[in-house]
């Protein structure tokens, strides 16, 4: 499996952090009562190159169940860990918890329940703009320089908020943001699938062509749009209807069948494809609930697309011959 790089620092000293370029999210099946499944499916991702787990404090079940895995085999080393916190808790959606105090909380939590005294990457999971860029950069950097966390980034964060972090630790001589996580995928959503979630603007791509900023895409598959499961006519997740059902991405889903009958491959593997061919420093979560889901992941990761392919896959242009 593909790599790609993470700036971090531990002990002081700068390192690269190298995940696989397909991180694991927690999917449902990443519960302490189904360890027979989760044992199998990380067993067949960390054994075909996979290395990264996409978690959360929010996701209730998953970092438990990573816990549970990290005491039952030992191998916390073969793993990057991506968590996420100071997200709204569950019974008070309306109060946001992005300040030093939360971060410091759900970081303590986070691995205290998943029996590790570090995670490689942590990111913010939601953005308070009411709070300065001050408070939340100068605590990421307590907890780099204390050792909980190797690097810090964003998810679901404005672009100008996280230029306005990154200005501010450049002038306080604090280390960066270093990753940042929006929604990316090849069906463009109308609006935030879920409240406070950011899909990655042209701007937001553009920005990351020019920047040394490494962007993991969550929902890199558009929630299954690719997969044969919707069509045109018949559609029984109302919430994948109000987010990519327009004209537009149904022309890419044509284009993907059309290149994907050409390649041998599926729709849904060029999807993936096209997120993992954008010319900057990318990885993709995805939530597989089967083996042959891991393994049509992963064998469309491995899909190589032309910039031309690329541009055509998003009505960029007419044709890619």
């Amino acid at each position: 499996m593909k790599k790609m790089v993470i700036k971090g620092w531990k002990n002081g000293e700068e390192i690269d952090i190298e995940a696989s370029n397909l991180f694991l999210g927690s999917a449902d099946f990443l519960r302490p009562d189904n360890m027979d499944q989760v044992n199998e499916m990380f067993d067949e991702y960390l054994g075909r190159g996979g290395n990264a787990l996409d978690t959360a404090e929010h996701y209730r079940h998953s970092e438990p169940a990573i816990g549970a895995w990290i005491e039952a085999t030992g191998r916390r080393d073969e793993l990057v860990i991506f968590t996420k916190g100071c997200h709204p808790k569950r019974e008070a959606r309306d109060v946001k918890r992005v300040n030093a105090a939360c971060i410091r909380e759900d970081i303590e939590h986070s691995l205290a329940t998943m029996h590790t005294d570090h995670v490689e990457m942590f990111a913010l999971h939601r953005d308070d703009p009411a709070v300065p860029v001050s408070e939340i950069m100068e605590e990421l950097n307590r907890q780099i320089e204390c050792g909980h966390i190797y690097a810090a980034g964003v998810s679901n964060w404005e672009l100008p908020r996280i230029i306005e972090a990154n200005e501010y630790a450049a002038a306080h001589g604090l280390h960066p943001l270093t990753f940042n996580s929006p929604n990316l995928s090849l069906a463009k959503p109308m609006g935030p699938r879920w409240p406070g979630c950011v899909s990655a603007s042209d701007e937001m791509v553009a920005w990351h062509k020019e920047n040394d900023i490494a962007l993991v895409s969550w929902s890199s598959q558009a929630g299954g749009f690719f997969s044969g499961r919707f069509t045109r006519d018949h559609c029984d997740d109302q919430e994948i209807r109000d987010c990519f059902y327009n004209d537009e991405n149904w022309e890419r889903y044509d284009r993907c069948i059309e290149l994907a009958e050409k390649k041998g491959k599926s729709p849904i593997q060029m999807a993936l494809a096209w997120v993992l061919n954008q010319p900057f420093n990318i990885a993709a979560v995805i939530g597989p609930e089967k083996i042959s889901e891991l393994d049509s992941s992963i064998e469309g990761s491995d899909i190589e697309l032309t910039p031309a392919e690329v541009a055509y896959l998003n009505l960029e242009v007419e044709n890619c011959d």
